[in-house]
């Protein structure tokens, strides 16, 4: 498969907010901190001069998602701050993975795991900027470990962690009370994470790493390990999960993540996705995933406190979220294609990959119905469960309440071929204005 080249976001129109003394109290309030190395020491540090900080993201899958995107935006916030950033792809730790809480995970095989560690930097490229004097770089933990031979890893790295601390992490602790248990190699996980913190500190002096508050117990492996080795104190910081105000866990659509390629998962279903976001919960998301300035989203809160039937909160993340991850020209297309499937548009300039998206839900006509040829508006109606019977269709369409793809239809006898059909094979026909359903002629 290929990752989307979607268009880059634009760079320049991002920056921190200026009515923060620091970026720290920034972070604190957009709700990015939830727990942390010391908070006074951290705040002092990125007060000051530039420092080098990182995040690792790991191929297990061909794309990143909105968990991910959290991170990545930190990493943007920070050198917006004038700090570097290092992005770590890891094409090591992507071998073994990261400790679920359930169960073991499956292991992939080396070549899908180098290529999806292609895609993953692709996608990283697009949110960070590399030019300039904190410009980001991208590095691969494989570079450190892929010659390191096990009697090294063990005698180096291995003796400075205490078997006694290591199975008090929580999802350790979780997997050795579980049925299952939990193998040595995940158990090894937190040992080559720590790893990644000390070879990045020695060869980038960085001084802090961030990641999701589930990660603690990694993130820490790592600023032990550089104070027992180095003696030095170096940071982190944990970002708490995301959740949505009834609880249930963010960033999920019907069992799927919500992911940041555009194959897995198109523009128009990923700004639905935040169109759809709560009342209570959209001033948060705000707050993590756009730019805005604290002024732009205390106004937007007010609106959904006044106003909230208007939507305008939720309008505006749809459009910074996908705008930032699809580009501005792709966001204006995806809300013209659900104008024009409302019947507000042009249904012909809606591509097929975003009406195929947009109509996944509609009820569909049995497959066939269009192998015998041309197939009359009646046909369309009692097929897709719009109209209950023949002369239920019939007097739909003599009281004008019927159309195919936005054109009102007068005549109970009128047919649809290809010809007529969206990419020469798609009906949308409608029932009056909320009613709809999709005829795939091909199918």
């Amino acid at each position: 498969m290929s990752i989307s080249s979607a268009v880059n976001p634009s760079l320049a129109g991002q920056s921190n907010d200026p009515s923060f003394p620091n970026v720290w109290q920034e972070l604190k309030w957009r709700g990015l901190v939830q727990v942390s190395t010391d908070e006074e020491a951290l705040e002092e540090v990125l007060s000051g001069k530039p420092v080098t900080y990182y995040c690792g993201f790991d191929p297990t899958a061909p794309s990143l998602h909105l968990g991910n995107l959290v991170q990545i935006l930190l990493l943007r916030r920070l050198q917006l701050a004038g700090h570097r950033p290092l992005a770590l792809v890891g094409g090591s730790t992507g071998l073994i993975g990261d400790p679920r809480q359930s169960a073991e995970r499956v292991l992939n095989d080396r070549e899908t795991v180098n290529e999806w560690v292609g895609y993953l930097g692709g996608q990283i490229k697009r949110f960070l900027s590399f030019e300039g004097d904190n410009a980001a770089q991208m590095v691969n933990n494989l570079d450190w470990t892929g010659g390191l031979s096990a009697l090294d890893f063990l005698r180096d790295i291995g003796k400075h962690f205490r078997v006694g601390t290591m199975i008090k992490k929580e999802t350790v602790a979780k997997r050795l009370n579980s049925e299952e248990g939990i193998s040595y190699t995940e158990f090894s996980y937190q040992v080559l994470q720590g790893m990644d913190y000390l070879n990045l500190y020695r060869t980038y002096d960085c001084r802090l790493q961030t990641g999701g508050s589930d990660q603690w117990g990694n993130l820490t492996s790592g600023t032990d390990l550089v104070r027992k080795v180095e003696g030095e104190h170096v940071h982190a910081v944990g970002t708490p999960l995301i959740t949505n105000a009834d609880g249930t866990k963010f960033g999920k659509s019907e069992g799927n993540a919500i992911w940041l390629d555009a194959h897995m998962c198109s523009p128009y279903t990923f700004y639905q996705f935040w169109l759809n976001t709560a009342d209570d919960d959209v001033i948060d998301r705000l707050k993590v995933f756009t730019f805005l300035h604290r002024d732009r989203i205390d106004e937007l809160a007010r609106a959904v406190r006044d106003e909230p039937f208007r939507r305008e909160a939720q309008r505006t993340l749809a459009w910074e979220v996908t705008s930032l991850v699809h580009g501005e020209e792709t966001t204006r297309k995806v809300i013209d294609a659900s104008a024009a499937i409302f019947g507000q548009g042009d249904l012909s300039q809606v591509d097929e990959i975003t009406l195929a998206a947009a109509t996944a839900e509609l009820p569909t006509a049995a497959p066939g119905l269009g192998a015998g040829g041309p197939v009359g508006i009646v046909d369309l109606l009692v097929s897709t469960g719009l109209s209950s019977s023949n002369s239920d269709a019939r007097r739909t369409i003599n009281d004008g309440g019927a159309s195919v793809n936005n054109a009102k239809i007068t005549d109970p006898e009128q047919t649809f071929g290809r010809e007529h059909a969206l990419h020469g094979r798609y009906l949308l026909v409608r029932r009056g204005k909320k009613n709809m359903a999709l005829v795939d002629l091909d199918a």
